[in-house]
């Protein structure tokens, strides 16, 4: 290498992020994730001792796992590859399959690193699949979203999951502290406990980090975290994080968390159609037929949300909100939908000849018995067919 290209590395390297010039090198750089890069832990001892098979890393954003991949990278005596889901199609994965097979040959492995493989489809999913399932590759899924239902179950089966965590404010405070090392940043200790405190995100805390300067007090950080809008991931996993607290504090009867997640969604730029119709279904679900007039409110609050639109429709959304939460609370319709679903598959020979769809006129004749003819419009005959006689399904 000669000066120049001597000094043009060294620019290029000083030029990096923050969060990119801490990033871990060894296993021992990886703050947190205890869970599961403990010492004594079997993912720690496979990835030291080199025999790691197929796994699938899922967490948030910013909680090590391109990081984690890239340790393995460095300590693995096996070929490395890299894909990223959202660039890759089925011939790049067909190009590293045949270099790994002739890998193979020479007996050395190949492990593929890909992020973001819940945007995978189906096809490259599968094309993936005989190759894991042979060994001829090893996989390092990163995924964001729930790998239970974002990744092939056939592929799901043949990996393990590591899930894993936020970091801890310990931790935030600590790597912190080493960039403020690095950077040489003069900060007060009660900016450094704010800029710790402020967010799970350990990239979003650097980028904050570098964003102050190198003189940093409380008030300074105190107004860059009031310019900062809500951190809500419409599409990814915290989508399905709200809308479930939000459902569950409905279902149990905390109209003040429901109201919270609800502002926070509509906050977040959440589609208000999408929270009403998840709150038409909880109003059957959950409330039912012990207060049917909660699926009339909620149908009326999506039929507001279609007519008057966001910001308004906000208020009827948190009145049927609050209603629901409220509400006396009744599950027997959706327990008795799934039964009847369920027993749906046992193979039935006939149902019942009387019930039979002919002309009103041989209702009679088939041994059909007309309820209004009978007091309270109510008479004794069988309805089910004979292999389900007797079976409850409203309890």
């Amino acid at each position: 290498m000669n000066i120049f290209e001597h000094v043009s590395e060294k620019n290029k390297k000083e030029s990096y992020p923050l969060a990119h010039k801490l990033r871990p090198q060894s296993l021992e750089d990886i703050l947190g994730q205890e869970h599961i890069l403990g010492k004594d832990k079997p993912l720690y001892k496979s990835i030291m001792e080199d025999r790691l098979r197929s796994i699938i890393l899922y967490g948030p954003p910013s909680t090590g796992k391109t990081t984690l991949a890239e340790v393995i990278s460095k300590q693995t005596k096996s070929s490395f590859e890299r894909l990223n889901a959202t660039n890759s199609g089925v011939s790049k994965i067909k190009e590293i399959v045949e270099a790994a097979k002739l890998r193979l040959v020479n007996s050395k492995k190949t492990v593929v690193f890909i992020d973001e493989i819940h945007r995978f489809n189906k096809s490259q999913q599968d094309a993936l699949l005989p190759h894991v399932e042979d060994g001829t590759i090893t996989i390092i899924g990163a995924t964001t979203e729930n790998p239970a239902f974002e990744v092939n179950k056939a592929l799901l089966s043949r990996s393990i999951v590591f899930t894993l965590k936020n970091l801890e404010e310990k931790h935030i405070k600590k790597i912190i502290e080493k960039a403020i090392t690095l950077e040489n940043i003069n900060i007060t200790e009660e900016a450094l406990l704010k800029l710790s405190k402020s967010t799970l995100d350990i990239r979003t805390a650097l980028n904050m980090l570098e964003l102050l300067g190198k003189n940093i007090n409380e008030e300074s950080v105190t107004e860059l975290l009031a310019s900062n809008p809500i951190i809500y991931d419409k599409a990814g996993e915290e989508h399905y994080n709200n809308i479930s607290a939000y459902i569950k504090s409905i279902r149990g009867s905390d109209a003040n968390a429901a109201i919270y997640y609800l502002g926070r969604m509509l906050a977040g730029g959440e589609d208000p159609k999408y929270i009403a119709r998840r709150m038409v279904i909880a109003a059957s679900e959950d409330i039912g037929i012990a207060d049917p007039q909660g699926l009339v409110l909620a149908m009326a609050a999506a039929n507001a949300v279609d007519f008057i639109g966001m910001p308004e429709c906000r208020i009827p959304l948190a009145q049927a909100t609050i209603y629901l939460a409220k509400a006396p609370k009744c599950n027997a319709s959706y327990n008795a939908i799934n039964m009847a679903m369920k027993d749906a598959e046992i193979p039935i020979k006939n149902i019942p000849v009387h019930l039979k769809n002919v002309a009103p006129y041989e209702e009679s004749k088939i041994g059909y018995k007309y309820p209004h003819d009978y007091p309270n419009a109510q008479v004794e005959q069988q309805y089910l067919p004979d292999e389900l006689l007797g079976k409850k399904y409203f309890l």
